[in-house]
């Protein structure tokens, strides 16, 4: 399999050669010449503490370390331009289809260097955009350890705490955290680290997503630089941009949702049940689902990546989430009924998806998202039937 993987960078470094430079080439084609290597490699790599270090290679080989970054900053605007929208909504899909643990890291990468460039000022985004093209992934970690004091300035200016359910931990090489200063709200920094420094992978007994890396990151002692606050305090909580972000997570479990599909439609190819009309039932079903998602993705990219969103793009945002995830509920259950006890068995291709998938699935605050995306509607002037018209495309 890591055979396979490698295959598929080389035949990246090929395409790259045959151009000008990287900025040419479609970083979405590029991807697509690598998936059935990230594919082979996300099985492999399914062991606890695991990350996908050949995989996000093959990124950085195809441009997608840098695609975030604004066109005059050297990337494609993913993310951070209208115009990336559409682009980096198929990608995180593809990546989620592929391999939902590198899906993850991805998606955390693209929001630093989102954050990075809408808070922090044009030399510390030029920084960040010459480390993004060096290869150096970058993290956002904002989770506190359960009944412990949020990570803090101290005296001397100084870290002190940690973070929990960091994915990359010992392998993001920039991290971007929320940090207290006092009694003022959280103010971001962005850490340089070095490979395996600070980790603890040890706290993630999760069942899935076991080749993400996910840990805890100690930051007790750290010296904090002026240069490393990014933005203000509060920054980081500021809507429309908090909450309509969550579209670029359900993206990603969009793309889990249709691999979990496609598995379903392989088993009954295989075994030759496809034509039972209650396996067939399922399977229509599940197909509804995935569309289902796919079409709230693309919605809430546009929305939220519009030039001004407002509170519309957020309470958009916080809807899709929750509309992803009960199709990818829905996608799991068909599956698992159909395919029946061997889609938990290993090294059944489903057994994986399936864990990792609902163990993504699991975001914070989803009933808060509910409430905020009914709130909006309450409040609203329009029909309910008029009030999400599709925004004008870019």
């Amino acid at each position: 399999m890591r055979r396979r993987c490698l295959q598929g960078i080389e035949a990246i470094s090929a395409l790259r050669q045959a151009r000008p430079t990287s900025r040419v080439a479609d970083p979405l084609e590029l991807l697509r010449q690598c998936l059935p290597g990230i594919a082979a490699a996300a099985a492999a790599e399914d062991e606890d503490g695991a990350f996908p270090t050949s995989s996000l290679a093959a990124l950085d080989e195809a441009g997608l370390l840098a695609a975030p970054l604004r066109r005059v900053l050297g990337g494609h605007g993913w993310g951070i331009e209208a115009a990336g929208a559409g682009p980096l909504a198929q990608a995180l899909r593809l990546l989620g289809r592929a391999s939902l643990p590198l899906g993850r890291l991805y998606e955390g990468h693209v929001n630093a260097l989102r954050l990075m460039q809408r808070f922090g000022t044009p030399a510390q985004a030029a920084a960040a955009a010459r480390d993004a093209a060096a290869g150096h992934l970058f993290a956002v970690w904002n989770t506190e350890a359960p009944g412990e004091p949020p990570l803090s300035i101290g005296p001397e200016a100084r870290l002190l705490g940690r973070k929990v359910l960091c994915s990359g931990a010992g392998h993001a090489t920039r991290a971007l955290v929320t940090a207290r200063d006092g009694d003022r709200p959280p103010q971001m920094l962005l850490l340089p680290l070095a490979p395996g420094e600070r980790a603890d992978l040890s706290v993630w007994t999760a069942q899935g997503m076991r080749a993400s890396a996910t840990g805890a990151m100690a930051f007790t002692g750290m010296p904090v630089e002026p240069e490393m606050h990014i933005g203000s305090p509060g920054d980081y909580l500021r809507q429309p941009d908090f909450s309509a972000g969550a579209w670029r997570f359900a993206a990603v479990h969009c793309g889990g949702a249709e691999a979990v599909l496609a598995a379903l439609r392989d088993h009954l190819r295989r075994t030759g049940r496809g034509g039972d009309a209650n396996q067939a039932a399922r399977l229509g079903q599940a197909a509804i689902a995935a569309e289902t998602a796919r079409l709230w993705v693309e919605q809430a990219a546009t929305r939220a990546e519009a030039p001004a969103p407002g509170a519309e793009a957020a309470a958009y945002a916080n809807l899709a989430r929750l509309a992803v995830e009960r199709a990818a509920l829905d996608i799991l259950e068909a599956a698992q009924r159909s395919v029946g006890l061997a889609a938990f068995l290993r090294p059944n291709l489903l057994e994986r998806l399936c864990r990792d998938l609902a163990t993504y699935l699991r975001q914070p605050g989803p009933d808060r998202a509910l409430a905020e995306g009914a709130a909006y509607l309450l409040a609203a002037e329009a029909e309910p039937g008029d009030l999400w018209h599709p925004p004008s495309a870019p």
